[in-house]
Parts: structure tokens; C-alpha cells; sequence
């Protein structure tokens, strides 16, 4: 056992924890561990205590881990806490886990899949990234925010749904998800940041839910199967790029509520008509198309 920076780290049962405040935390594991059963308390000098935290870089490396048993004790996922543990296939988040920090499962290439429950408040930056083998994504119904980078890289994820308790989903997320082919965004989210979809070349169906007020930059870059999109009445402007380099797209529908479309927005889609007012006037996107009766303000006039 050392004494250091008010924890008391030990090893107990093979494992590694620090002990401060009545808890123990699961701190910096051996890098050559395989597998590890976390359990609900550990006992140390005759005092029980419960575990309540997968520490941060807890097990950053271990690329030899296995398998991984969490108890239901714990609450929070540190960032870096399983990075690049490439040998790990599957683990099992408790419910009372109410945070996954950043990083905190980045590079983990063998993992197949993941189910987030109700319990969690917030998936952190880059969570996920590079998890190129990850094809089935669950997510709760608590989770309020996706951050940024969170999915991206996940080339082997085909299909999302994101949970009608979140409000934000941050730039990147889901950016070089190539296998990606469709995506249901519900209600409560109001804004997709930038680059969230960017270069998911498989999209073919995405669905905005009524509560979105904004699409970001390049949120849709280079989606080259993506063939239709209806934007809901609640949005107000679309980024700059949005939808630039989607050549199979050929019929965007603009609600009521669109105020701005940023500068190339849908720079390359050249078989595109835009639609706006409920379809009642269908127009062919080009140069001249900004005085075509519909109310919106165009960075610029494009002439594809």
C-alpha cells in the first residue's frame, strides 16, 4: 500500500484501488491484466468499502483485457478508463452509472457492441472514437448529452436512434461512420453541430426530429447516399456546407421555419430540386432560384 495525494492505494484480490473518503476507486491496472471481476465492496484493515468509480486511466493500455465484470456500485466511468484495451469485446455498463468520460473507451477495436442504460446522464468527447468493430449502439432514455467526436470512427455501426432525452449531439459525433445508413433523431434535440455526419457515406434515410432549430457546418458533408432530406418547420438555418459533395441527394424539403441556408450548403448535389412551403412550389436549385418565391436568405446564388 502507498500513501499519496490523500488515497491510500492498495491491491486487493488482484486488483488495484485507491481508498479516500469511506469509497474505493478502481485506479492504473497492470498492463498485462486479461480479465477483471470489479465487485461491489472491498475490505480493507477490516473496513468494508464500496466501490463507486472505474477511476480515470484506470485500465489505459491494457490491450491484453478480455473481459471486464462492473458492479452495480459504481456511478461514473473515468475518461481514458479502458483506452485502446483492444482485445476487449464486450462490457456490460451498470445502470447506476450516471457518466462516461472522455476517451473512456477510445481505440477499443474489438468491442461489438454497447448498451447504455437509462441511468446515464452524458457520454463525453470522444468516448467511443475509433471503436471500428462496434455495430449495435443502444442508448438510454436518461442520456442528455452526446459530446463531441463521441461515435466517430465507428465504421461498422449501421444504424442509430437517438433517445428523445437528448437535447445536444456535439460536432464530430458521428463523423466517418461509413457504415451508417440511417438515423432517427427525435424531438428534444435542438441543434446538430458540425460535422456531426460528416463523410457517412452509407446514410440513406435520416429523420429530424421537430425540436431541431439548427443543422451546423459540414453536418451532412460528403453523405454521397443520402437521396432525400425534410427538414422540419422548427429549423431556422442550415450551416455552411451542410450538405455539400451529397450527389445522390435530389429532393430537400424546407420547412416553413428556414430563415438561412449558409454559403454551399449543397455546393455539388447538381441533380438537387428544393422544395419549400409544403412542396406547393417545387423549384430546381440554381442561380436564379433565390427569387423563385421562397423566403430565404442565401449566403450566396450557386449555379449548378
Amino acid at each position: 500500500e502507498v500513501a499519496e495525494n490523500d488515497y491510500i492505494y492498495t491491491v486487493i484480490d488482484g486488483i488495484r484501488y485507491g481508498i479516500e473518503n469511506g469509497e474505493a476507486i478502481v485506479v492504473g491496472q497492470p498492463k498485462n491484466i486479461t480479465n477483471a471481476v470489479i465487485p461491489n465492496r472491498v475490505t480493507y484493515k477490516g473496513n468494508i468499502y464500496a466501490v463507486k468509480s472505474i477511476g480515470d486511466y484506470a485500465f489505459y493500455g491494457c490491450t491484453y483485457l478480455t473481459s471486464i465484470e462492473l458492479p452495480s456500485s459504481v456511478t461514473s466511468i473515468g475518461e481514458y478508463a479502458f483506452y485502446n484495451c483492444e482485445s476487449l469485446t464486450s462490457v456490460e455498463i451498470p445502470n447506476g452509472v450516471k457518466s462516461i468520460g472522455d476517451l473512456a473507451f477510445y481505440g477499443c477495436i474489438g468491442l461489438t457492441s454497447i448498451e447504455i442504460p437509462d441511468s446515464v446522464k452524458s457520454i463525453g468527447n470522444s468516448a467511443f472514437r475509433g471503436c471500428t468493430s462496434l455495430a449495435s449502439v443502444t442508448l438510454g432514455s436518461g442520456l442528455t448529452i452526446i459530446g463531441s467526436s463521441t461515435f466517430y470512427g465507428c465504421t461498422s455501426l449501421t444504424s442509430i436512434k437517438i433517445p428523445n432525452s437528448v437535447t445536444s449531439i456535439g460536432d464530430y459525433a458521428f463523423d466517418d461512420c461509413t457504415g451508417l445508413t440511417s438515423v432517427e433523431i427525435l424531438n428534444s434535440v435542438t441543434s446538430i453541430g458540425d460535422y456531426t455526419f460528416y463523410g457517412c457515406t452509407s446514410l440513406t434515410s435520416v429523420t429530424l426530429g421537430s425540436g431541431v432549430t439548427s443543422i451546423g457546418d459540414y453536418a451532412f458533408y460528403d453523405c454521397t447516399s443520402l437521396t432525400s432530406v425534410e427538414i422540419a418547420n422548427s429549423v431556422t438555418s442550415i450551416g455552411f456546407e451542410a450538405f455539400k459533395g451529397c450527389t445522390s441527394l435530389t429532393s430537400v424539403t424546407l420547412g416553413s421555419g428556414v430563415a438561412r441556408i449558409g454559403y454551399d450548403a449543397f455546393g455539388g448535389c447538381i441533380g438537387l430540386t428544393i422544395y419549400c412551403e409544403a412542396k406547393s412550389k417545387p423549384r430546381r436549385w440554381d442561380v436564379n432560384w433565390n427569387s423563385q418565391n421562397c423566403p430565404v436568405e442565401w449566403d450566396y446564388k450557386q449555379g449548378n
